[in-house]
C-alpha cells in the first residue's frame, strides 16, 4: 500500500489536508485528484505521482488519521492525574471527528477498492480502532489506580462503548446530519461517572 514514487511527508499531508478540507466544505462527492491538487496549489499530476489513483489516496488518508489519533490515545497515559478524566478521554475521542471525520468515512464506504485497502492493512496490524481502544484501556486503568475512578468502573467496557460509539457516529453521519462530536461528549461524561469514586454506606436500618 505504498504510495507510487518516492513520496515525501510535506508533500502527502499538504494533499491530505487539502482532501479533509474538500469533503469538511463540499461533501465526498466532491473529491477527484484534480479538485484536490487545485485545493492544495499543486500540479495536477502530483497526486497521481505519488500514489497509484484516487482509490489508494482515500485508503492512506484515513490509515493516516487513524494512526494520528492512534498515537494521540497511546499518550493518553501521560495525562493521568492530570485534568479531568472525562475531558482527556473526551478529546482523544472527539478527535475523530476533526477535519471531516465523518465525511472522509463515508467516502471510503463509498468505493469499495479504498475500503478493501483500509480493511486489509487494519488486519495486517496498522493502528486504527482497536489501538485507540487499547490505550483508552490503559489510560482508565492507570486513572484508577491513582484513585481517580472507582475500582467498580470496568475499563475495557468504557473503552469498547467510546470506541464503538466513535464508530458508529462515523458511519452514520453525513454532511447536513447533526454534528456528532456533543452526544459524544456527553456519552463519555456519563461513562466516567457511572460509577462512584466510593461505594455509598449502607441505609441505617429502620427501626419499627
Amino acid at each position: 500500500m505504498a504510495p507510487r514514487g518516492v513520496a515525501t511527508p510535506d508533500v502527502r499531508e499538504r494533499l491530505f489536508a487539502a482532501a479533509e478540507r474538500i469533503v469538511e466544505k463540499d461533501g465526498p462527492g466532491a473529491l477527484t485528484s484534480r479538485s484536490v491538487t487545485a485545493e492544495a496549489g499543486c500540479a495536477k499530476g502530483l497526486l497521481h505521482a505519488h500514489f497509484a489513483g484516487l482509490d489508494e489516496f482515500v485508503a492512506e488518508l484515513c490509515l493516516n488519521r487513524f494512526a494520528r489519533t492512534a498515537a494521540r490515545a497511546r499518550e493518553l497515559s501521560r495525562l493521568a492525574g492530570r485534568g479531568t478524566v472525562a475531558e482527556n478521554l473526551g478529546a482523544v475521542a472527539l478527535m475523530l471527528f476533526d477535519s471531516g471525520g465523518p465525511a472522509l468515512s463515508g467516502l471510503a464506504m463509498t468505493r469499495p477498492a479504498a475500503a478493501l485497502r483500509i480493511r486489509t492493512a487494519l488486519e495486517e496490524g496498522a493502528p486504527g480502532f482497536a489501538a485507540i481502544q487499547e490505550a483508552v484501556t490503559g489510560y482508565l486503568q492507570e486513572e484508577q489506580r491513582l484513585g481517580r475512578l472507582a475500582h467498580t468502573l470496568d475499563p475495557h467496557t468504557v473503552a469498547l462503548a467510546v470506541v464503538g460509539t466513535a464508530h458508529h457516529l462515523l458511519m452514520t453521519s453525513w454532511p447536513g446530519t447533526p454534528d456528532p462530536r456533543p452526544a459524544m461528549t456527553r456519552l463519555v461524561a456519563a461513562l466516567v461517572h457511572s460509577a462512584p469514586l466510593q461505594d455509598a454506606p449502607p441505609a441505617p436500618a429502620r427501626h419499627t
